[in-house]
C-alpha cells in the first residue's frame, strides 16, 4: 500500500470525511491495528535518552533537570545498559548503573544493578501490557528490596515509581525522553499522518523529544498546515523543539492554456511556504505513467524548471521525489534519467525515495555516482521497519552521504509492524545509531 499516493489523489474526499465523520473514531480503529506484543519490543521503549520533570505530575522540565538516564541498547535490542546521574553542585554525578534484559527462555525480563552506595541488586518482572512493567527487587541475599512500576503514558514519557514490601510508594519519577538532535534527523509527516489529522500539536511534541531535528509536511490545503496557518505552524513545530524546513505539495501537470492558472497557484504556495520559512519544496507526480512521447517529457522538464524558477527567486530549492514510474522508460529512454539531464541544475533538484528506487530495481548509488550535485534530500524507507527487509543495502548508501550535495536525511515510515509514532521512533534509532555521522 503506498500511503501518499492514496492521499494525493484523495486529499480533498479525506478533509472533508475527516470533517463529517470524527476523525477520533477513525483514528481509534487504525491505532487498534497495531500493538507491541513481544517483550523485548516493549523493553525497547526504554531506550535512549530521558530526564526527570519538575514533579511527577507535569511533563515540564527544569533547565538543570534533576535526574538524567541514559539507556544504551545491546546484544541487539535483548538488552539495555542504564545509567542514571544526579545533578549536584553544578554537575551530574552517577548514582546508579544497571544491566536491564530480556531472556527468551522464560519471556521475562531480568536486572543487575550497583547503586552509588555501593549495594548490589537484582531485578525481576514482564510487561503486564505494552505500557504497564512491574519489576521486583531483591538484594543478593535473595531478600526483597522494593518492587518498581513503570507506566509509559506515551512513546515518549514514562512515570517510574519505587514501592517498599508493604506496597506504599518510596519515591515517584516522570521521565520524558529526550534524544539529540546534533546529527539533523527530520521526519516526513505522512509516516504519522492519523495522529497529525487528530492531534498535530501533541505529535509534534513526541516527536521533538525522538530527537527529530525538522519537519517535511504532506498537508498543505489552501494555504492551511493541518488547519493551522503558516506562521503558526511554525511556531508549533519550534516549540517542539525542531525545525520547519521542508513541505511536499502537488499540482499537475497544467493542461493546454492552463498554464499561467498552474504557476500563480505555485506563486501562492511558495508565499505560504516563505511566510513559514521553509528552507525546500518537493513534489512528485502520479501522472508520469502515462508519458507516451519525448515531447510529454519534456513538457515536464518545462514545467519543473518553471517552477524551480519561482522557488529560486523566492530563496527556496525545489526538489523532484521519485517513486517508481519515474523508472519506466519512453522511446528507449528512462524517464529519470530524461529529467536529470533536461531540467536546469541550479533550479532543480532530487530527493531519493529508497523504497521506491528497490522496488524499480535501480541502485540510488548508481545515480549519485553520475549526478552527485543534484541530489540534497533523502527519503530513508524501507518496505518493513527500518532496515528489517534486508532488500536495501543502507551501509553502501549512507557512504555517499558527504560525497554528494545532501543537506537533508528524513525518515519515511508508511507500513509498519508497530504502533505509528513507534516505528517512526524505531526509524530514528536506526539511522542515528547505525549510518548517519556526527
Amino acid at each position: 500500500m503506498n500511503m501518499k499516493k492514496k492521499i494525493m489523489n484523495k486529499w480533498k474526499q479525506v478533509v472533508v470525511c475527516v470533517i463529517l465523520l470524527n476523525m477520533q473514531s477513525v483514528n481509534v480503529i487504525a491505532q487498534n491495528s497495531y500493538s507491541i506484543s513481544e517483550q523485548q519490543d516493549r523493553l525497547y521503549q526504554y531506550a535512549g535518552n530521558w530526564v526527570s520533570t519538575i514533579n511527577a505530575d507535569t511533563d515540564s522540565i527544569a533547565k538543570f533537570p534533576n535526574l538524567r538516564m541514559i539507556n544504551t541498547a545491546k546484544l541487539g535490542k535483548q538488552s539495555l545498559q542504564v545509567e542514571v546521574q544526579q545533578y549536584r553542585n553544578g554537575e551530574y554525578h552517577p548514582i546508579l548503573v544497571e544491566l536491564i534484559g530480556y531472556d527468551h527462555k522464560t519471556d521475562r525480563i531480568f536486572a543487575a544493578g550497583h547503586n552509588e552506595s555501593g549495594a548490589f541488586f537484582t531485578g525481576t518482572g514482564a510487561f503486564s501490557s505494552e505500557n504497564t512493567w512491574l519489576m521486583q527487587d531483591s538484594d543478593l541475599n535473595g531478600k526483597k528490596t522494593m518492587s518498581v512500576a513503570f507506566e509509559f503514558l506515551n512513546c515518549t514519557e514514562v512515570i517510574v515509581e519505587g514501592f517498599d514490601n508493604a506496597n506504599k510508594s518510596l519515591w515517584k519519577t516522570r521521565y520524558v525522553k529526550a534524544n539529540s538532535k546534533e546529527k539533523n534527523i527530520g521526519v516526513q509527516l505522512v509516516s504519522v499522518h492519523d495522529e497529525m489529522l487528530k492531534d498535530p500539536i501533541g505529535t509534534l511534541k513526541l516527536l521533538g523529544r525522538m530527537g527529530y531535528a525538522f519537519v517535511e509536511t504532506f498537508v498543505y490545503d489552501n494555504g492551511l498546515f493541518y488547519g493551522m496557518s503558516p506562521t503558526l505552524f511554525k511556531e508549533e513545530v519550534e516549540k517542539a523543539g525542531m525545525k520547519f524546513l521542508g513541505s511536499m505539495t502537488f499540482h499537475n501537470l497544467p493542461v493546454k492554456g492552463k498554464w499561467d492558472e498552474s504557476l500563480k497557484w505555485w506563486g501562492k504556495c511558495i508565499n505560504d511556504h516563505k511566510r513559514a520559512g521553509v528552507a525546500y519544496l518537493s513534489t512528485s507526480n502520479n501522472q508520469i505513467k502515462g508519458i507516451k512521447t519525448m515531447a510529454d517529457l519534456q513538457n515536464f522538464c518545462d514545467y519543473y524548471n518553471a517552477i524551480g524558477k519561482l522557488c529560486a527567486d523566492n530563496g527556496l530549492q525545489f526538489v523532484f521525489h521519485n517513486h517508481a514510474d519515474e523508472f519506466l522508460f519512453v522511446d528507449g529512454v528512462c524517464v529519470y534519467d530524461y529529467f536529470l539531464q533536461n531540467t536546469d541544475p541550479d533550479l532543480v533538484f532530487f530527493q531519493t525515495d529508497f523504497y521506491w528506487m528497490n522496488r524499480a530495481g535501480v541502485n540510488p548509488v548508481d545515480y549519485f555516482k553520475k549526478y552527485p550535485k543534484r541530489f540534497i534530500s533523502w527519503h530513508v524507507k524501507d518496505d518493513q521497519e527500518l532496515g528489517e527487509s534486508g532488500k536495501i543495502d543502507f551501509a553502501e548508501i549512507f557512504e555517499y552521504q558527504n560525497k554528494i550535495a545532501l543537506k537533508y536525511i528524513l525518515t519515511e515510515v508508511e507500513d509498519y509492524n508497530f504502533p505509528p509514532l513507534y516505528s517512526v521512533s524505531l526509524a530514528w534509532d536506526y539511522i542515528n545509531t547505525y549510518y548517519q555521522k556526527q
